[in-house]
């Protein structure tokens, strides 16, 4: 092995000459934002993909979430998991509302729904789980605790593109769902992002609130934002939509591997594929017992980085342990013994399309050594 570089991931490229060819047509149409033919075209066939009825198209992942609070008009306090990317938890304080932290189930990163409950005050109105690298949340039993409060739900699904459940997208649950299209993810339109509804009106309200709250040339329907998608990087998504199938199994076949090779490693730990879940492989995190594999976390992440394999603390610290939300009660670490075990263990290996075998063997090589 030389001493290139193993990034944690690479993105999905659409072929150069193909992608040329579609600037030359937006070149000539000279339409380049503003709900272009291209921008209408994803927003049609993302739909179609995820097995969805409506989807919206943002200019990054953070963004749909600002906004589902928006539509909703939620106040007060969202109860959330601090295991996530912090965009989760700012879209909550951006919005002006508290987030209510809750420990995380350590069999499988998620928000745990036994929790949820006690941490519901009269002054909380939605849940936000996350569907921690795509893997499903209980959301049958966060639809039933919300249904007997009434609160909303919104599903920061930024990794869980395709994922299924029984043949069913996940992205279906809740009020709305949100997902990221940047570039580190399995599908991306370089930066990007997408909200999925379930009506059409709730589409057109979205829609308004995405440019500015214009509903017409001269109606203003609401304080909106500007986070339109363009018609370069709708064009790109297009294009990557062809081949995302195939980018998929690639990292399928690469968390098969590691999973044959890293299952005897004494003190590494990882998740499994869960029964009736089609997973995308988006990440391939391990767990490091320290006590029992002879070297702590972060050790062995700097020993990789040493040897040219850039792992990720994916995520470390908790979005609790920043200072803008330290000060919260929920963010206490004793309310939050799970969530800090896992944030103080876990490494994303490597994961994208294109490993090769000797790339793979090399971080295998490493953990085994």
């Amino acid at each position: 092995m030389d001493n290139k570089l193993i990034t944690v991931t690479s993105p999905l490229l659409p072929n150069l000459d193909d992608f040329h060819e579609e600037l030359k047509k937006i070149w000539d149409s000279k339409w380049i934002t503003n709900n272009g033919s291209y921008h209408k075209q994803l927003e049609a066939a993302l739909a179609e993909y995820l097995g969805v009825p409506y989807v919206s198209l943002f200019t990054n992942g953070t963004l749909p979430l600002l906004t589902a609070l928006q539509a909703l008009r939620i106040t007060g306090e969202v109860i959330t998991t601090p295991y996530s990317f912090v965009a989760t938890t700012h879209s909550i304080w951006w919005n002006g509302c508290k987030p209510v932290f809750v420990d995380i189930d350590p069999a499988t990163g998620n928000i745990n729904p036994d929790l949820i409950e006690a941490a519901i005050t009269p002054k909380t109105t939605a849940i936000m789980p996350v569907h921690v690298y795509g893997k499903p949340c209980d959301t049958k039993r966060i639809q039933e605790i919300a249904d007997k409060y009434g609160l909303k739900v919104i599903y920061d699904a930024a990794h869980a593109f395709g994922v299924k459940v029984n043949g069913e997208s996940i992205l279906n649950c809740g009020d709305m769902s949100t997902l990221s299209f940047h570039a580190t993810k399995v599908y991306n339109t370089i930066e990007g992002g997408a909200m999925v509804m379930h009506d059409e009106t709730t589409k057109k309200r979205i829609d308004y609130l995405k440019n500015f709250g214009f509903a017409g040339e001269v109606t203003v329907v609401g304080p909106g934002i500007n986070s339109k998608m363009d018609e370069m990087r709708s064009a790109y998504g297009l294009l990557n939509l062809k081949q995302v199938d195939a980018a998929i199994e690639a990292r399928h076949q690469v968390a098969i591997k590691y999973r044959e090779a890293l299952r005897e490693v004494d003190g590494i730990t990882f998740f499994d594929d869960i029964p009736g879940v089609k997973h995308n492989y988006s990440y391939f995190p391990i767990f490091v017992d320290a006590e029992k594999y002879g070297m702590t976390r972060d050790e062995l992440y700097f020993k990789m980085k040493e040897a040219n394999v850039l792992g990720r603390r994916y995520f470390y610290p908790l979005i609790s342990e920043f200072s803008t939300y330290r000060g919260l009660e929920s963010a206490r670490p004793e309310n939050l013994p799970n969530a800090h075990r896992m944030a103080d263990s876990v490494i994303c290996l490597p994961m994208h399309h294109a490993l090769s075998e000797e790339e793979i063997e090399h971080i295998i090589n490493i953990i085994k050594k």
